[in-house]
C-alpha cells in the first residue's frame, strides 16, 4: 500500500521480493485494510524458528542470517504453548489470532512513529508524524493505572528503542520487520521470548529486541493488553457470522475468477489494535494478514471485503502474469497498478451481492433493498488516479465476472484499450 513499484517491482524489491503490496496512487493519504472473525481450533506450529521468504535474494538472506544467527536455538523448537482463545474457530478459510507479542510489537511501533496521543484512525492519515517526543503509555479503560516511575521509564525505553531502530522501516516492505512479526506470531503462546524459563519459548530474535519486548511486556499486559485483546475479540465476534456463512463460497468464487486454487491451509489473520497506516497489510511466504480491529475502515460488513481483498494477494499472480504477458506481446508498458485496481474491483463485485440485503416491512409489506457499496468506491480510491482503470474494468472485466467473456479475452481487451 502506498508504494509506487510495479508487481515485478510490485510485490517486491531485491530486499523484499515476496511481500504483497497494497499499492494506491501517489496522492492517496491512506489505502486499504483487512478483517477478522470468531470460532476456534487452537493451532500450533512446530520446528520453526525463523521464516525466510523462499524467493529472497541472496544478499538479503546473508544479511538476515547475520542479524539473527547468534540468537537462534540449536535444537528444533517443540510446540509452543498456545493460550486458550488465541485462535478462534471453527471457521472456514481464515484462522484469527489476538496474539500478545504481535500486538505489543505493533503498539510500540505505532507509539514510536506517531505518538501515544493518536489512535489508530488518526495515525492512518498521518505518515510523517514524528516520534521524537517520547510518549507516555496510554492505558486501557479498567486497567491498572497510573504507571509507576519504574514502569514509565521501562516503557519509554522500549518506545525509544523502536524509534531508533524501526520507525524509518515499513511494516510491509522491510524484510526484517516481516520476519519479526511472523516470529512473534509463532510464539504468541509463550510468556517470554528468550527461553530462559522454557527452552521452547526461545524465539530466536536479536538479543536487544528480546530484552526490550520482555521488559515492556508486563507493563503492556497490565495497562493496555486487557483493552486491546477485548477490542480484538469483539471485532472477531462481529465478523465471524459473515465468514462462517460466506467464507467457503467467496474463496471458491475468487479462486475460479483468478484461475487458481485457494490456499489449502487456513490463512492466518493477526488481529491487532493497530496494523499500519492503511489499517491492514498482507505478507507472503507464509501468507498472513495483519488487520487493525479499531480502524474505522475495517468495521461491520466492510471487514469481510477487506479480508478477502487482502487474501486475494496470495492468489492473484495469474492476473499479474497475464497482464504482463499481454503488454509484452503488444509492446506496451506494463501498467503499474492495473492488477491492484482489478483486485479491488473484483473483491467488491463478488462481495456486493452477498452483503446487500432485502427486508420486508411486516406492516406495509413493502420490500426494501440495502445495497452494499464496495470499499474502493466508498473510500474514493478510483478518484486518486485510477478512474481510467475503473472504466476498463467496467467495460471489459465485468463481462468476464458475469460469464459473458473469457479470462484471456478480458485481459487482452483491457490491455488493448490502455
Amino acid at each position: 500500500m502506498g508504494s509506487n513499484a510495479t508487481w515485478l517491482q510490485w510485490c517486491a524489491t531485491i530486499a523484499n521480493p515476496t511481500i504483497c503490496n497494497d499499492v494506491l496512487p501517489k496522492k492517496s493519504p491512506s489505502s486499504c485494510r483487512i478483517g477478522g472473525s470468531i470460532g476456534g481450533r487452537i493451532c500450533v506450529r512446530t520446528n520453526l524458528t525463523l521464516l525466510f521468504p523462499h524467493r529472497m535474494a541472496r544478499s538479503s538472506i546473508v544479511f538476515l542470517f547475520l542479524l539473527f544467527a547468534g540468537t537462534l536455538p540449536c535444537s528444533p523448537r517443540a510446540e509452543a504453548q498456545i493460550n486458550e482463545g488465541s485462535a478462534y474457530g471453527p471457521l472456514p478459510v481464515f484462522e484469527f489470532h489476538s496474539g500478545f507479542w504481535v500486538n505489543l510489537h505493533h503498539t510500540l511501533y505505532q507509539e514510536a512513529k506517531f505518538g501515544a496521543s493518536q489512535d489508530a484512525s488518526t495515525a492512518a492519515g498521518n505518515d510523517k508524524a514524528p516520534g521524537k517526543n517520547r510518549p507516555t503509555l496510554k492505558t486501557s479503560p479498567g486497567a491498572k493505572s497510573p504507571l509507576t516511575q519504574v514502569e514509565q521509564r521501562a516503557w519509554n525505553e522500549a518506545v525509544s528503542y523502536y524509534a531508533a531502530n524501526y520507525i524509518d522501516k515499513d511494516l510491509l516492505f522491510t524484510t526484517e520487520l516481516i520476519l519479526i512479526k511472523n516470529q512473534l506470531g509463532d510464539f504468541d503462546g509463550c510468556d517470554e521470548l528468550s527461553g530462559r524459563k522454557k527452552e521452547t519459548c526461545n524465539a530466536g530474535l536479536p538479543a536487544n529486541l528480546t530484552h526490550v519486548l520482555e521488559a515492556a511486556a508486563p507493563i503492556y499486559r497490565a495497562h493496555q493488553w486487557p483493552g486491546h485483546d477485548l477490542a480484538n475479540r469483539r471485532w472477531v465476534m462481529r465478523v465471524a457470522p459473515l465468514v462462517r456463512e460466506q467464507g467457503l463460497g467467496l474463496s471458491q468464487r475468487l479462486a475460479d475468477i483468478y484461475q487458481t486454487k485457494w490456499p489449502k491451509d487456513k490463512i492466518r489473520v493477526d488481529v491487532c489494535i493497530y496494523a499500519n497506516r492503511q489499517g491492514a497489510y498482507t505478507t507472503l511466504d507464509p501468507l498472513r494478514v495483519t488487520i487493525s480491529s479499531t480502524d474505522p475502515r475495517n468495521q461491520d460488513a466492510a471487514s469481510l471485503e477487506v479480508l478477502f481483498h487482502e487474501a486475494s494477494h496470495g492468489i492473484a499472480e495469474p492476473v499479474q502474469q497475464a497482464i504482463i504477458r499481454e503488454c509484452r506481446q503488444r509492446q506496451k508498458g506494463i501498467p503499474r497498478d492495473l492488477w491492484h485496481a482489478l483486485i479491488f474491483y473484483t473483491t467488491g463485485e463478488v462481495i456486493r451481492p452477498v452483503i446487500s440485503s432485502t427486508t420486508t416491512d411486516s406492516a406495509s409489506g413493502k420490500v426494501a433493498t440495502t445495497s452494499y457499496t464496495p470499499y474502493a468506491i466508498r473510500e474514493g480510491i478510483y478518484q486518486r488516479g485510477w478512474d481510467g482503470y475503473l472504466k476498463l474494468l467496467t467495460e471489459f472485466w465485468q463481462p468476464y465476472l458475469e460469464g459473458k467473456s473469457t479470462f484471456d479475452d478480458a485481459i487482452a481487451r483491457m490491455v488493448s484499450a490502455l
